[in-house]
Parts: structure tokens; C-alpha cells; sequence
């Protein structure tokens, strides 16, 4: 009975100097709870306040803004907290919890390695800002069009349909051809003549074909260049220059232009050939395939 007594007594003293160091802690609880409060209000206050002037100072860098919003939430955040911790004389714990942080931040970075690169590549694309949302470009991969930038990845609509998701480390190492920036764009076509075609009359037939072409820039004139002796034609390019805003616009001048030149080579007489070839058979053969007949 002594020792169920002396265990007893044991637990009710300890459970009163618990009783008493809260009672003497509630201040500090009440400090803390108000500290965490308002730090709530600020983080939130400053997270509008943010997106309200950001998007004024540098429009169109709508990831950035909610990039740097979101960080001086979290930031705020922190502050409040290890701030309430102070105030209950944790401070030991604020240590240890900073200290796990940057132990655990390592940790991350060498796991997730490809994560940290795509992030951090997108926040370098959100502040040069190289293309924009509605850009046509060109990757090593991947030909289409910008329909959303993220802090990990960039949505490219290919001119197929498809919807690829391209990690941006792949895009701010690769280089990368933004066809909407300068908007205009050189087409070039490729054809060929037969070997007895008059080039004078071939430039001056395609030159004519291509007058009164729609949307035609005539800044700098169509060209006709002659690039080479082909098997069974003479090849020559066509170069001319159309405004660009989508992809639609060079394929559909590219047809409008193959369709003139036909129809004013056939006008005037100029052949386009077909590819050919010289066959050689041994003398066996030909007498087999003579005896055969």
C-alpha cells in the first residue's frame, strides 16, 4: 500500500507541475494563437497585393506573378511561425527545424534532380520570356503551337493535333525557333524543268504566275533561283515572303503556289519530267527475251 501510495503521490505531482506550467504558458499560447493570426491575414494580404501590382509591372508573365506570389506567401508563413515559436520559447526547436529543412532540401535536390532543373528552367523562361503563349516554334522534336507555359513544362498543340507536354529543362537547353516573333515567313519551293526548257522563259513564267498572289509581301519580291542539275530536270527554287501568324498561312501559300506554276507551265508549254531511268541487260538476256517474243 506504501508504494501504491508513493506512486500515487508521484503522478499527481507531476501532473500538477504540468497544470502549473500551462497555466503559466497560456499567455504565451494566447500570444502565439494571435501572432499566427495575423500572420495568416498578412500572408493572404500579400499574396493579393502581389497579383494585383506584378501582372501591372510586367504583363503577359502570368507564372512568374503566381510563382513570386505564392513564394512571399509561403514566406510570410514561415516567418509568422518561427516567430510563435520563439514566443513559447521553442527555440531549440526553430533550430533543429531549420536545420532539418536545409538537410531535407539537399536530400530532395539529389533525388529529384530533374524536377529541380525543369523548375528552375521554367522560372528562367518566365523572366526572358523567349516566346509567349500563341507562339508558333520549333523544338528538335516537336513543331506547334504555345498553349500554356508552367513552372515544369511547356503544352505545345502540334499543327497533328496532338497536345505535347515538353519538360522545359528540354527546351531552354535545345535551341528552339519561335516562327511568330518576326511575323513573316520565306517559303521556298522546289521544282524542276526539262533539260530543252528556255530558263529564261521558266524564270520569267514563274515570276508572272506569282503577280496579284494573295498576301504576298512585296517589300521583297519572289525570286527564282536555278540551284542545280538534277537526273532527268534542271531544279530551281522559289522564294517569297507572306505574313505569318499561323501555320495555316505557309501551307496554304505553299498549295496556292503550286497550283500557279502548274497551270502557267501548262499555258506555256514548259514540261515538269518524270524521274527516269537507263536499264542495262546482258546480251543473254536480250536474246532470251528476243527468242521469247
Amino acid at each position: 500500500m506504501i508504494e501504491i501510495h508513493r506512486t500515487f503521490n508521484l503522478l499527481s505531482n507531476k501532473v500538477m507541475s504540468w497544470v502549473e506550467q500551462f497555466i503559466l504558458l497560456l499567455p504565451n499560447l494566447f500570444i502565439t494563437l494571435l501572432v499566427l493570426t495575423a500572420t495568416v491575414f498578412a500572408a493572404r494580404l500579400t499574396r493579393r497585393a502581389l497579383a494585383s501590382v506584378l501582372p501591372r509591372m510586367s504583363p503577359g508573365a502570368v507564372t512568374l506573378h503566381s510563382l513570386i506570389s505564392t513564394l512571399a506567401y509561403v514566406a510570410v508563413l514561415l516567418v509568422g511561425i518561427f516567430f510563435g515559436l520563439e514566443v513559447l520559447g521553442l527555440d531549440k526547436t526553430v533550430t533543429s527545424l531549420l536545420a532539418g529543412v536545409g538537410i531535407i532540401g539537399l536530400a530532395l535536390g539529389f533525388a529529384f534532380q530533374d524536377i529541380a532543373a525543369n523548375f528552375i528552367s521554367g522560372i528562367i523562361i518566365a523572366v526572358q520570356r523567349p516566346f509567349t503563349v500563341g507562339d508558333v516554334i520549333q523544338t528538335d522534336a516537336f513543331f506547334g503551337t504555345i498553349e500554356r507555359i508552367n513552372l515544369r513544362t511547356l503544352d505545345l498543340r502540334q499543327v497533328t493535333g496532338e497536345l505535347v507536354r515538353v519538360p522545359n529543362r528540354k527546351v531552354f537547353e535545345s535551341a528552339v525557333t519561335n516562327f511568330t516573333v518576326t511575323t513573316r515567313r520565306r517559303v521556298d519551293l522546289e521544282c524542276g524543268v526539262a533539260y530543252s526548257s528556255d530558263l529564261d522563259q521558266v524564270r520569267a513564267v514563274v515570276l508572272a504566275a506569282m503577280e496579284d498572289f494573295p498576301e504576298l509581301l512585296t517589300e521583297q519580291p519572289p525570286q527564282v533561283m536555278f540551284t542545280g542539275f538534277a537526273d532527268s530536270s534542271i531544279t530551281f527554287s522559289l522564294r517569297f515572303w507572306i505574313p505569318y501568324r499561323r501555320q495555316s498561312d505557309y501551307v496554304g501559300a505553299k498549295s496556292e503556289a503550286i497550283m500557279r506554276i502548274k497551270r502557267a507551265f501548262d499555258a506555256a508549254g514548259i514540261v515538269i519530267p518524270f524521274p527516269m531511268r537507263t536499264l542495262e541487260l546482258p546480251a543473254e538476256v536480250l536474246a532470251r527475251l528476243g527468242g521469247g517474243l
